[in-house]
């Protein structure tokens, strides 16, 4: 392994997410020493992320290189390992106006951060600033590991696949998740569930899901027959219930990558399900309102925020349930706990040979043989010194493949759009998206695509504007 690794974050400002990672790498011995860059563009949030690592690394008692800039090539030069976890054009203006204008045309969206409207024009923005990052590492770090937590997922890595020469991983929590918030829902423990998944990001099924060897298919079944289904969960269960399989991905994202869930004209429906619409404008409410708390909190441990932080989260409306596990993770911020995600577990792999496997989304070539050559599959992967090694998982059940080629069309297009500077393109992944489909016709389509790309403005690339 090297002697100091070079582990770049890049959107660093994300401070919460940036220390459950770092936490993660500085908790193996053999990476306590590596070199942590941190870049984000906003100097305010990089400072507090900057003291976070610091902090971070005093309590487990480690001595990392620390280096703080919002210079992105001096970030960059000689990284071995660069993670992505930045968010263009944010939540104002980007994410408030990929949701008002759609909502004027009786367009209702959950997350708007993968696939329907929302998720085209986060593409949109994003897979520009990729192509100029890649072109960087290509020339300061060519041999780079590059780890992508940036979403639109599979366009993204799409389009770093088409575009560049940089290895790039994309990774993601909902495999492992699902199968915690499965083994509640059955009574059992996570570790000992056994399972292999496959299919693309935010629709990938369990393929075989098992218990010390026994098929829990029928069990999932029982959830349902027994009505012991969770309120906020109802969707997957209803897809598992028509398809036979479970998807890895929440019930409040899949609602909108199909057409069958969110209808404005059938408040039936979203009752029924349950369906959060607009809960990604929510959070981001509720997480700029905890946002001057967390600093706080980390800038100074021993400050008592309890009462004042709960309170403003009663004022925004949150219920008193929520507010109490807010206030009690707020009050854990300064504690070093593993995540769950794969990045750190990648980098340790890599550098000592540690075989692991994990699930990333990868480009596929020969991986997924009823999905489309090139696209962006999430498979599982072996991991060790040789790198990230993407295994075969040959045909899917064809329902199911299926079911994704209707969001890999999407995604297609629009890699396709920002590649090649087709503004027509666009409009056409519009017109195949399963949800806006549902709910618009073509005019309406046409014409709120270019009221977005016209709100948006300079954050969609030139070739795009007319």
């Amino acid at each position: 392994m090297s002697e100091q690794p070079v582990i770049t974050f890049v959107g660093a400002g994300s401070t919460v997410f940036a220390r459950a990672l770092l936490g993660d790498i500085l908790s193996f011995p053999e990476l306590a020493r590596s070199e942590i860059r941190l870049f984000d563009i906003d100097a305010e949030r990089l400072s507090t992320s900057e003291l976070v690592a610091r902090r971070t690394a005093e309590t487990l008692g480690v001595g990392p290189t620390i280096v703080a800039t919002t210079d992105r090539p001096r970030a960059l030069e000689g990284a071995d390992h660069v993670i992505s976890m930045f968010q263009v054009g944010g939540y104002e203006p980007a994410t408030v106006t990929d949701f008002e204008i759609p909502r004027r045309y009786g367009l209702d969206q959950t997350i708007g951060d993968t696939l329907g409207i929302g998720g085209i024009m986060r593409a949109v923005r994003t897979i520009p600033v990729f192509l100029e990052m890649c072109s960087e590492m290509e020339r300061l770090c060519p041999d780079v590991l590059h780890l992508n937590y940036v979403n639109p997922m599979a366009m993204n890595c799409w389009a770093i696949d088409r575009a560049t020469d940089i290895e790039t991983v994309g990774l993601c929590h909902s495999v492992q998740g699902t199968v915690r918030q499965l083994a509640r829902d059955l009574g059992l423990e996570a570790a000992e569930i056994d399972y292999r998944a496959a299919g693309i990001n935010h629709m990938a099924f369990y393929l075989e899901i098992s218990h010390r060897g026994e098929d829990l298919t029928p069990a999932i079944g029982r959830v349902v027959s027994e009505g012991r289904v969770p309120a906020w969960n109802r969707v997957r269960y209803e897809m598992f219930s028509r398809l036979g399989y479970f998807v890895t991905e929440s019930s409040e994202h899949f609602a909108e990558y199909v057409p069958w869930f969110i209808h404005r004209d059938r408040p039936d429906l979203i009752e029924r399900f349950g369906i959060p619409l607009d809960e990604y404008p929510r959070r981001c409410e509720l997480q700029i309102a905890a946002w001057d708390f967390m600093r706080r909190k980390y800038e100074d441990p021993e400050l008592d925020l309890s009462e004042e932080y709960a309170a403003a989260l009663l004022e925004r409306g949150l219920p008193e349930k929520l507010v109490g596990r807010a206030v009690a993770a707020l009050e854990r911020q300064n504690e070093v706990t593993p995540s769950e995600e794969y990045g750190a577990r990648i980098i340790h792999s890599v550098e000592t040979g540690t075989p692991r496997v994990v699930y990333g989304n990868v480009a596929n070539r020969g991986l997924v043989d009823n999905l489309p050559e090139g696209c962006c599959v999430e498979v599982p992967c072996l991991v060790d010194a040789n790198g990230v090694q993407p295994t075969a998982v040959g045909s899917l059940p064809p329902h199911l493949a299926a079911l994704m080629r209707t969001n890999i069309n999407v995604q297609e297009l629009t890699v396709e759009a920002v590649l090649t500077g087709s503004r027509e393109h666009l409009h056409h992944a519009a017109m195949l998206d399963p949800h806006t489909a549902a709910e618009l016709d073509l005019e309406q389509i046409w014409s709120l695509v270019d009221d977005l790309l016209e709100a948006h403005g300079d954050w969609i690339p030139e070739s795009l504007r007319s």
